[in-house]
This record gives C-alpha cells, structure tokens and sequence, in this order.
C-alpha cells in the first residue's frame, strides 16, 4: 500500500446544493477507487443509512465498493489523525479523503488544519475545495448571507447544480457574478450524479505551482477601478465595459490582481505581505502568485489562506519569457487601494 501522501478534498455548498447527491454518488459508484469520507456530524442531511453497509454505533463505516464513511465526532484534527493511523497499521485501506462541511461552515479553518498541524501535513496533502452552488436559491443566499459568498471566495472548483430549474439567462447571471468574486475557480453546472471524478478529484488547487489560473474573461471584463496609471502596460479592453449583468451586485467578496514586470525586493515584500495578513487575515480567503524575485532566476509561487502562507521555488524564467509578477486576491472587503500601493512599493 503506498504511503504517501493522502489527498483530501474539501466539499462545501448551501444546504440544498446537492453536496449529499453527489457523496452518495461517490460512496455507491464502482470506481474503483478507495475513499474515506468525513462527514461533519452537525450536518443538516446525513448520508442515508440504506446506503451503508451496516448500522452500527462504530463512527467508521465500510462501504460495498470499498469506501469507508465516518463522522466526526471530535474535531477534525483528529478524525483525520485516526484514519491516518487506522491507514498505517493495515486496518484500514483508503486512497483519499473527502471532507463534507456543514451548509453554513467557513471552509477556512478546516483547510488551515492541513498547514498548521505538522502531523497531519505529514500525512494528507489538500488537493482542493469544490463549493456546490444551488441555481435555483443562489441568488437570495448570496444576496442574504456571506458564508454563501464566503465558500464561493475559497473554492477551486465551483459546480452549479440544479441549473435546470432555471432559464440560461439567470445561469449565465450567476456565473458572472461568481466569477467576479472568484476569478481562480473553473465554473461548471452539474446535474449532480454526472459529474465525472476527475473533475472532482487531483485538482491541485492548493499545490503550490507554477500555474497560476485565472480566468481570462474576468480580466477583459473590467471593473472600472484598475489603476491604470499604475501599470501602462496592463490596459485591458474597455469596449468590453458595457457587459449587461454589470453592476447588479456589488458582492463584498471580491477579487483583483496585481502585475508588474518589475521585480520584487523580497525582504520588502515579506515584510509588507506580514503586515498585511496580521491585519487583513480573517478577510483573506484565498490569495495565490507566482513572482518574480530580485537574486533568483526561479518563478517564486506563494499562496495563503487567511494568515497563513507559504512560498515556494518554482521553475527557472524561461530564456525569453516575459519575468511578469501575477498575483491574485479573493477576500471580503480588501483595501484594494492600501494592497496596490503597499505591493507598488515592495518592487525593487
């Protein structure tokens, strides 16, 4: 059995959203693959028991094709740090772990378990978190609440479901304003049993890499508020400014990227970046970048969630490739303006 690293993947939604469908799909389907799912026990709509392959007062529970569920009966550190030991002494076989969140849970601090705890970054590695969006309620819930928002804020992969409910115009509606908060996350709608397992699972969307992605469109349609007279050469188009969903929400989870083909002085911008989550943590959801560093000639890639961060060597500039620093923001009310400036002035 291999011992490396066990991926796990974070699955968040509004209660109605379909996460239960699609845990049910991924615990009865023949897919061969091994998977134990955790299921916070506070959750509104457990898995149905006729699924399971036993009843039983044991909160580790196997299924027919090879799946363990379990819920969480502590905290999550712990649940993750028994399956791990269960995994190594042969008791039990899983290859990942699917975490289901409460409808109303800030993905956040359950993704900040997989970095601050050392033990259990030994073990698992945090492939992604999906966030399931319901067509048909999204917009009252993103409207009325920001956990809503907030899990839109943290996703790396968004599935809109029940799209059928609903008439194209308001899907397309909703995909504008999510990709407004969160530029990073591919959209797609899903009727949920379809959705293929690989657009699920081995998303790396937490693994520090060179690939920074960020949707195109979303920076083709502008905001209004770039600074150009910041960044001559990062124009972006303004004909397309006219777009018809434009500012019908003015959400309070929001994104912005900066750019600069001048490169940072490190010292500088650890320091500034310091300050800024010590300040700005709790409303950070997720931040990502790949830099170009004074004294390397590697790419250097952060990310954070909330206050935590980390940083990593990439790849060596390719001979001819354009030493552009990329980062983008995801979080609730940034001072856009105090990050801009604050970043302007770590450039060496």
């Amino acid at each position: 059995m291999s011992q490396g690293l066990i991926p796990a993947t974070i699955l968040t939604g509004f209660l109605g959203s379909g996460k239960t469908t699609l845990l049910k799909r991924i615990l009865s389907e023949a897919h061969g693959q091994k998977i134990a799912v955790i299921e916070n026990e506070f959750g509104e709509e457990n898995i149905d028991t006729d699924i399971l392959v036993a009843e039983t007062t044991e909160q580790i529970i196997q299924m027919s094709n090879g799946c363990v569920c379990c819920t969480i009966r502590e905290d999550l550190r712990t649940t993750l740090s028994d399956l791990a030991e269960k995994r190594r002494k042969g008791e039990l076989d899983f290859e990942r772990v699917v975490i289901e969140t409460t409808g109303l849970a800030d993905p956040g601090p359950v993704a900040q378990t997989f970095f601050m705890d050392d033990e259990i970054a030994e073990s698992y590695l945090l492939d992604s978190i999906l966030t399931l969006v319901d067509a048909k309620h999204a917009e009252e819930q993103l409207n009325s609440r920001q956990e809503a928002r907030r899990q839109i804020g943290f996703a790396d992969q968004i599935f809109i479901s029940k799209s059928d409910l609903v008439d194209p115009a308001a899907v397309e509606a909703l995909t504008h304003r999510i990709k407004h908060m969160n530029p990073r996350a591919p959209v797609q709608t899903a009727h949920f049993g379809e959705v293929a397992l690989a657009q699920v699972f081995d998303l790396r969307g937490f693994n520090l890499n060179a690939k920074l992605e960020i949707d195109p469109s979303f920076l083709t349609v502008d905001d209004h508020d770039h600074d150009h007279h910041h960044h001559d050469h990062d124009h972006v188009h303004d004909e397309h400014c006219d777009h018809p969903h434009h500012h019908a929400h003015d959400d309070d989870v929001k994104s912005f990227v900066f750019r600069s083909d001048k490169p940072f002085n490190p010292a500088k911008l650890e320091d500034f970046l310091g300050a800024i989550v010590q300040v700005y943590g709790p409303k950070m959801l997720r931040y990502k970048g790949v830099l170009n560093m004074k004294g390397t000639d590697k790419k250097v890639i952060f990310q954070g969630v909330h206050q935590l961060m980390g940083s990593d060597l990439g790849p060596k500039w390719l001979p001819g490739e354009k030493k552009t620093s990329k980062m983008v923001f995801i979080g609730i009310d940034l001072p856009k303006d105090i990050l801009m400036q604050g970043l302007e002035g770590c450039l060496a």
